[in-house]
């Protein structure tokens, strides 16, 4: 085979066989297919697409780049969450003690944040002592003890998917659905789950802009895992607005406590998120015969404090410092918070998320690079969402600030991410579609 003909066959928009996705992608890795080569076949993909069974062969080659992780010895189905990226979503601190105190088993790879979007790791890392950097055998230890586990991806799982993004990251071919759905699944089946739920992330803070190519990145993903024999389901939820008020790691983190301590209403976007995600969890899993059965579940593990403790023990697994948990105001200690009003009065009548996202990446929560450092107890706190009254003196946000020198820049980023209306606004729905 040549590259090149295959670049000319995506090109003319012909499919290709799973023999010659797997050459292709088994010779970028190894260095016999150069990086304009790759480009340029996902640029031709980009515009001619993939059908599925190309998709879910590109997905098969990726995986087999590198190791994969079998959870078999662990009990029971092991169930994985992913999110597709947004502002404030704080859910897998939320879902992944709750399910595991339901008698789920959580092993779960994650990563990092990078732009506007946060990333669980640096959310962990923000408690004193974490090591996410652990050993497979240790995590399965950890995972056994406590039915839960969060660590960092391994350099060695899907090396295909790291190199084909680096390059999709300067060639504008990011926005490509299979391209997509192909990286977020060969990870997630590389890390050994039996069953994945996925929350697509649809609005202005998120990749996918319009409910239509929500659903369609939602059905290729689904698409995948069932031809790879994983039970998946993707939900379709709101990032018009940030899920959670904090943005920024230990303020994400001390969300996330307070939720787990039964301080957030049900009515709060993050609760509703957190409890869908985790009832689809329990489902899969079979440890629920319906929806109904599942939400009782959480329910009771949110109310007893199961979830909790679930929460501290894998964070003590994992070296932290567990009075986080009594006092997480201590995981947001900084030296001066900044009260950002809007001059003018009304409802909140729409936000643009990701300027959220990007004013606390301006003060330190977040990366532009990968080498960029994070400081953990910045970012910043919203005070009204959608369909909420603000007074012209009434706070927004606060900034939670230790470096002043972007603050007035963030500050105005809030500013512009809100819009105001002199009557309320209809109801926006936190989800849209479940896809199975």
């Amino acid at each position: 085979m040549r590259a090149v003909d295959l670049i000319l066959k995506k090109k003319s928009g012909e499919a290709m066989t799973q023999p010659e996705i797997a050459w292709l992608v088994d010779g970028f890795v190894k260095g016999a297919v150069p990086d304009y080569q790759m480009a340029a076949w996902m640029m031709a993909v980009c515009f001619q697409g993939m059908n599925q069974a190309e998709t879910a062969a590109l997905t098969d080659a990726m995986i087999r780049s590198g190791d994969t992780v079998d959870l078999s010895a662990l009990p029971g189905v092991k169930v994985d969450k992913h999110s597709t990226g947004g502002v404030g979503d704080t859910t897998t601190l939320v879902v992944a003690p709750l399910v595991a105190a339901c008698g789920g088993t959580v092993a779960k790879m994650s990563g990092r944040g990078l732009g506007h979007t946060g990333g669980t790791l640096d959310k962990l890392e923000s408690i004193p002592g974490v090591n996410i950097e652990i050993p497979i055998r240790r995590f399965f230890e950890i995972v056994h003890k406590t039915g839960l586990c969060v660590m960092g991806q391994t350099e060695t799982l899907v090396p295909a998917d790291r190199r084909m993004y680096a390059l999709r990251d300067v060639t504008g071919t990011v926005s490509s659905i299979p391209l997509i759905a192909s990286s977020v699944m060969s990870k997630k089946i590389a890390a050994g789950a039996d069953a994945i739920v996925l929350d697509v992330k649809v609005g202005t803070g998120a990749f996918m802009q319009t409910i239509e190519e929500a659903r369609t990145l939602a059905r290729a993903m689904v698409d995948i895992g069932t031809h790879m024999g994983r039970r998946t389901v993707a939900i379709i939820t709101d990032m018009n607005q940030p899920l959670g008020m904090a943005v920024g790691n230990g303020l994400e983190v001390r969300e996330a406590i307070e939720l787990l301590s039964g301080k957030i209403p049900e009515s709060d976007p993050l609760y509703e998120v957190s409890m869908l995600l985790a009832a689809h969890m329990l489902l899969l899993a079979g440890l629920a015969a319906d929806e109904a059965e599942a939400r009782e579940k959480l329910r009771r593990a949110l109310q007893s404090g199961a979830g909790l403790e679930k929460l501290s023990m894998m964070l003590l697994a994992l070296g932290g410092d567990v009075a986080c948990i009594h006092a997480p105001d201590m995981l947001c200690a900084v030296r001066e918070k900044l009260p950002v009003t809007l001059g003018r009065a009304g409802y909140v009548s729409a936000m643009r998320a990701e300027r959220i996202g990007v004013a606390a990446q301006l003060l330190g929560a977040g990366r532009a690079t990968k080498a960029d450092r994070i400081d953990p107890a910045v970012g910043l706190v919203m005070h009204k969402r959608h369909g909420m009254h603000v007074a012209a003196d009434e706070p927004i946000a606060t900034l939670y600030v230790n470096d002043p020198s972007h603050a007035a820049e963030a500050a105005e980023l809030v500013r512009r991410s809100v819009t105001l209306s002199e009557q309320a606004p209809a109801h926006a729905p936190m989800v849209y579609d479940v896809i199975a």
